[in-house]
């Protein structure tokens, strides 16, 4: 001790017990092997921590390897997910992992239905999920685009113009309106067709008026040409229908048009969406069923015929929500004509429609009948028209209006 104290050993670096242990020698081995027994927990909890981040690392890592396997973004959708298939292959992946691939191989075949995170049974599938979701899909080269996905009303009738859709127009772009197309020569069919517009708004609710010979409306369209910018298209001769073409009616325009913008009842199936009402046809993917009636139009000049109905099926308990809504868009249709009885207005049978596809009519559910955008063509043909362009039934053309406008 008192050499201790010569060396300058017991500097402020020293412990009590230090002091302790050298000033007893004596204690020296007991003291040491309750340091050690304290010691073993620190010891083993290092050991365990470093083996849990070894194996993460190597988990990480092979599973970062795959990229190698990855399709191209010129890979084709067919063969974009045959990575998959060598997995097994890949360096250091273990049989549980292999397993956990197999699982999400089965979840994310189909490239529209990809497991959320937290929806797997681990932590570790997570894991194994997000690395694969952030190699395969982080491509938009690779990703097909829905026929129903368009950011705005533009984009969507650029896809009709080039080609790209050529389907019904239900369900698209919903929160804007949509309109049916009447182009007829200008003179006395033109002046009758916007006094029968007048008499009768309830089947014929105009939304726009074109100049003559303009086939552009730009009013509720910027940019829009209303001879290529709609699905499809019906040409009439002398009362009759002569044609349907796809996509572009230059052809068939009139150099003296006249074309009438007439509100559709798709324009409020954003407002029935969010209210929580089902739309068969959209659900089905069919076009609406539309019917002829016994319900006459008011007569303008030559132009006299029925209305035409289109038809909904509704819930008996969304009956008065379904009323509600749609009457607030007078300037597409507005409320129903009828609710259920449809021989009342002259249907006979739901399952035949006059124009569109049959859509089911579930137990608990009524048949709710809108006034429809294709009364025109009906009336069209009943007077004997020389010559008109419309669209084809349930082929709209969508505006850039807000579907809420009032007018």
């Amino acid at each position: 001790a008192g050499t201790n104290r010569l060396l300058g050993r017991t500097s402020c670096c020293t412990t009590p017990s230090m002091l302790f242990l050298k000033t007893n020698p004596r204690r020296r081995p007991l003291t040491s092997s309750i340091i050690a027994v304290l010691s073993l927990p620190l010891v083993a909890s290092f050991v365990v921590r470093f083996h849990l981040l070894h194996n993460h690392h190597r988990l990480r890592s092979s599973t970062a390897n795959q990229s190698s396997y990855l399709p191209t973004a010129t890979t084709t959708t067919s063969s974009r997910h045959s990575p998959f298939a060598t997995m097994s292959e890949i360096p250091n992946v273990s049989s549980d992992i292999s397993a956990t691939e197999t699982r999400l191989r089965s979840l994310m075949m189909n490239c529209s239905a990809q497991p959320q995170e937290g929806s797997l049974k681990t932590p570790e599938e997570d894991n194994v999920y997000r690395d694969i979701r952030d190699n395969v899909f982080s491509n938009d080269a690779t990703t097909t685009e829905t026929a129903t996905t368009f950011v705005s009303p533009s984009e969507f009738r650029e896809a009709v113009r080039s080609g790209k859709f050529k389907g019904p127009t239900n369900g698209i772009c919903q929160g804007y309106m949509q309109c049916n197309l009447v182009v007829l020569e200008d003179g006395p069919a033109a002046y009758d067709f916007l006094l029968f517009c007048q008499r009768n708004k309830k089947a014929c609710p105009l939304i726009e008026v074109c100049d003559v010979g303009s086939p552009f409306a730009e009013a509720v369209g910027a940019g829009s040409d209303l001879r290529t910018d709609i699905p499809k298209y019906c040409i009439y001769r002398n009362g009759k229908l002569e044609s349907e073409v796809e996509g572009d009616v230059k052809a068939y325009w009139p150099e003296k048009s006249v074309a009438f913008l007439i509100g559709c009842s798709f324009s409020y199936d954003g407002a029935l969406t969010e209210a929580g009402i089902p739309l068969r046809s959209v659900e089905q993917k069919k076009n609406v069923p539309m019917y002829k009636t016994n319900i006459p139009c008011r007569s303008a000049g030559s132009l006299h015929g029925n209305v035409v109905v289109s038809m909904k099926p509704i819930s008996c308990m969304d009956i008065a929500k379904e009323v509600e809504i749609t009457s607030k868009f007078p300037q597409a249709h507005g409320g129903p004509l009828c609710v259920g009885s449809p021989e009342s207005i002259g249907i006979t049978d739901l399952s035949i429609p006059d124009w569109g596809d049959s859509v089911d009519v579930l137990p608990g559910e009524l048949p709710v009948f809108h006034a429809c955008g294709v009364t025109p063509q009906q009336v069209l043909m009943d007077s004997g028209v020389p010559f008109a362009i419309t669209h084809s039934p349930g082929h709209m053309f969508v505006t850039d209006l807000p579907s809420e406008i009032r007018r």
